[in-house]
């Protein structure tokens, strides 16, 4: 039986990277023979374009038709249904749509349970699933919590977004307590990092002391480049757009930190 990690890549600041993580860590860990799942839970569905859909509001089934069917007690999709295929990945798709279903959360039965019941009829099939959250901590962001073993937090090398960190982690630390006892963090990954700039070494060095003895701080760190953003137009990962640039190396670098921590 396999272990599966369900990963939760969140950080409730936009910009510092999530998609590219849950991308270019997913497509990596698939070519070290992992068997991996991506899940798109944000309704700008930026993973999903980056995967190569580019009409994602076009697409028959996406999680916005999936919560639906869940809120409701209708679901009787098919896995064929709504996995796409990827550099290796499986894809579960989000579309525009996803936008309106957080206001009927609110009122659905186990509202918090709802990604767990999915994810888990997989946990016997995939070594990996990592769900790329919305920008946000609303019940969406929390249906992941809920159902993932571990968080991965990407954080920009920025004043703002490493200040942003504590309500996170809060947030994170109550879903614990309360829900999910076995979620616990992955760790914090240092995004758009600039080497030449005193100012990102000082936010590193600052976030490395504040959190470093309670939450793992990735060691590899992810540069700053116009290359991960040219990837994501050509809805490719960095591997598969130019596997030599130092952005590409980067995650290579960190899917193997990922595997060493099991």
């Amino acid at each position: 039986m396999k272990k599966t990690h369900i990963i939760a890549v969140a950080n409730q600041k936009g910009g510092t990277g999530k998609t590219s993580a849950t991308h270019n860590l997913g497509t990596n860990l698939a070519r070290q023979g992992k068997k991996v799942m991506v899940v798109d839970l944000d309704s700008q569905a930026n993973l999903t374009m980056c995967m190569g859909y580019d009409q994602p509001d076009n697409l028959s089934c996406t999680m916005a038709h999936i919560f639906k069917g869940l809120i409701d007690d209708t679901f009787a999709f098919q896995k064929e249904d709504y996995i796409l295929h990827a550099e290796g990945c499986d894809l579960i798709p989000s579309s525009i749509q996803l936008s309106g279903i957080e206001p009927s959360l609110a009122n659905a039965m186990s509202r918090e349970n709802l990604l767990k019941q999915l994810l888990f009829s997989f946990k016997d099939e995939y070594d990996y699933i990592l769900v790329d959250c919305a920008p946000s901590i609303g019940l969406l962001t929390i249906n992941a919590l809920v159902a993932a073993t571990s968080v991965l937090v990407p954080v920009q090398a920025h004043y703002l977004s490493a200040k942003g960190l504590e309500l996170l982690i809060g947030t994170i630390a109550k879903v614990k307590r309360n829900i999910n006892p076995d979620l616990n963090f992955n760790g914090i990954l240092i995004t758009m990092y600039d080497g030449r700039l005193k100012f990102g070494k000082s936010i590193v060095s600052e976030l490395r002391e504040a959190y470093g003895q309670h939450i793992p701080v990735y060691e590899t760190m992810i540069p700053q480049s116009v290359k991960a953003v040219e990837n994501t137009a050509e809805g490719k990962s960095l591997f598969a757009y130019d596997n030599k640039c130092k952005v590409s190396l980067a995650y290579e670098a960190f899917a193997r930190e990922v595997l060493a921590h099991g």
